[in-house]
């Protein structure tokens, strides 16, 4: 009997050395015409070996024979013709905000190409006006309002009320704001929601005779507008979200935002219902806001207890970290940011939303407790209150790798360049706002001299300030390689060169939606290049981006993803 162990451990260890294939999964080996690692040791390689979800190894199929002859091997050349990048990430989207909007019909300055359809721009009010009656003519469902999102008076003059009133008459009609940050209707829509002057009372943020609502006045019609989450109109539209996610080559997205509608549970479960229920080729984590709980009334305390009981449910295609949002200024779109002297040329004035002392004692509480926090920052003066902010929270408690993220980034100065560099801030940018913006705020709202400046980061560049791009979904297209676009070309809508010299790097570039993402998301370990050990998301694409050069990306066209070693084509 004393004997008889050794023997079958003995025997155990032949059969291991024998057959090491019993014992690991099936290793499968991709092959491409390049793969882009973002690893500055090893930048190119034509293929890579991955296993349970995990990249093993990269580089040649000659560097790979070790593993290929220790393992059960399988060679996919269907990429061989491809290039392959690290898996696509955009660290700040809004999935709720697309799966509601794609509901509906889109109307913008811009055009938009979603897996509903393709919606032109109307750039001036005959256009919009003409083409909003077509789209009100053929709305056929009467238990909803028309809604039509994409509205800015900028480009489309002021409508409002009476305009709708006497536009559509008895037809319910609303106008969904580009910005999302505000609602317009007319009496129609109004009497069809139930929504009544009274219901208005005490909101700032109304203007009841213009059928107005903004910020946080626009979450008095919200509860009014119950279909927009009936599960079946939400999950199509989630499913909307997670198309225009596979379709841009995102494998990993950061949502920046999670509970805006009151539900934050409730939301997250229906993410998950539909990722999960899909088997998305991708992964979305969630991010409480400071709006929601000031909303409910919870203190950071009670927000922190929730949050934990929201990550005992993570999955692997939904989750909640340690990440949490405040709020700043107003939106970028609706011209409520923050922005010092001389302030806006026709002299309006931004908002905070939610007063700087409250902002603060509860950046103290999630800071102390070493959450990672975002701010979502616009203008100049608010960029200074975010800058302020972070000074006191590093004198109340020193924490050298914090990463604390200026969101957006729309307006700064070149001197707060140099202190965010200086206090080790992070950026997550939307270089969309200027390409859409930068010409007709130069014109009516910034100056020429500040509004070619939106969004500086070729500023951040010089100064080695960490940066991200991002979409803030459905703000811009949820396609980085358009992001990339127009952070390294500065092109506007109206074909403007604009602000030359705060154009980014192509490399840089590609980075701010590879690795540079990941470290803005502190998630660099496991996303955001292609090396051993990392998770296995790539990006598929026809052309190399370093081979086009920064004109060229926004036309590669992207084949598919992999996830976790999945390959999901778009095209099956």
């Amino acid at each position: 009997m004393t004997t008889a162990r050794p023997n079958a451990l003995l025997l155990l260890i032949l059969l291991t050395l024998l057959a090491p294939t019993a014992l690991a999964q099936e290793l499968v080996v991709y092959t491409a015409k390049k793969i882009i690692t973002m690893e500055p040791a090893l930048p190119e390689a034509d293929a890579v070996a991955v296993s349970d979800g995990r990249i093993v190894a990269v580089g040649t199929l000659e560097s790979l024979q070790p593993w290929m002859t220790a393992r059960e091997t399988r060679i996919d050349d269907s990429l061989q013709d491809k290039i392959l990048m690290p898996g696509f990430i955009d660290p700040h989207v809004h999935p709720t905000l697309p799966a509601i909007l794609t509901q509906f019909p889109f109307l913008a300055p811009d055009s938009w190409s979603l897996p509903t359809g393709e919606f032109p721009g109307a750039t001036d009010p005959r256009a919009y006006e003409a083409r909003l009656k077509v789209l009100v003519a053929a709305h056929r469902d009467a238990t909803v309002p028309f809604i039509a999102w994409g509205y800015h008076p900028l480009w489309h003059g002021e409508i409002y009320r009476k305009q709708l009133n006497d536009w559509f008459g008895d037809t319910p009609v609303m106008l969904w704001h580009r910005s999302f940050h505000e609602l317009i209707g007319n009496d129609a829509a109004f009497e069809l929601l139930g929504v009544t002057e009274e219901d208005t009372e005490g909101h700032h943020e109304i203007d009841w005779d213009r059928g107005h609502f903004w910020e946080n006045g626009a979450m008095v019609l919200l509860p009014k507008m119950p279909f927009l989450f009936a599960p079946e109109r939400y999950g199509r539209g989630m499913n909307n979200f997670l198309a225009m996610m596979h379709r841009g080559g995102v494998t990993t997205a950061l949502d920046m935002g999670t509970g805006i509608f009151g539900n934050p549970e409730g939301e997250i479960a229906m993410v998950r219902q539909a990722a999960e229920g899909s088997e998305a080729p991708s992964r979305i984590i969630m991010t409480p806001i400071i709006t929601d709980f000031l909303a409910r009334g919870k203190t950071p305390q009670q927000a922190m207890a929730e949050i934990a009981q929201w990550r005992t449910q993570n999955s692997r295609r939904v989750l909640v970290d340690n990440h949490f949002k405040l709020m700043m200024d107003g939106a970028i779109f609706s011209g409520l940011s923050q922005v010092g002297p001389p302030g806006y040329i026709d002299g309006h004035v931004g908002q905070w939303m939610a007063p700087l002392d409250v902002t603060s004692a509860w950046a103290m509480a999630f800071w102390n407790a070493g959450y990672k926090l975002h701010a979502h920052t616009n203008g100049d003066l608010s960029a200074a209150a975010f800058i302020e902010l972070l000074r006191k929270l590093q004198a109340q408690k020193t924490r050298p790798d914090h990463r604390f993220t200026l969101e957006h980034f729309a307006y700064s100065t070149e001197d707060q360049s140099r202190q965010l560099r200086a206090l080790g801030a992070v950026v997550s940018a939307n270089p969309y706002y200027h390409y859409i913006l930068s010409d007709i705020y130069s014109e009516l709202w910034l100056g020429p001299d500040r509004g070619s400046q939106m969004v500086r980061l070729g500023s951040l560049e010089r100064h080695g300030v960490p940066f991200a791009l991002h979409s803030d979904s459905p703000m811009a297209p949820l396609s980085p390689l358009t992001l990339a676009y127009n952070a390294s070309n500065r092109v506007t809508i109206n074909g403007t060169l604009s602000g030359p010299r705060e154009r980014i790097s192509l490399d840089a570039a590609m980075r701010a939606i590879t690795i540079d993402a990941a470290w803005i998301m502190g998630w660099e370990d496991e996303i955001g290049s292609i090396r051993a050990g990392k998770k296995a998301d790539f990006t598929v694409l026809e052309s190399d981006p370093y081979a086009v050069g920064a004109r060229g990306l926004k036309d590669i066209v992207i084949w598919g993803t992999v996830f976790e070693g999945e390959l999901h084509p778009l095209q099956p």
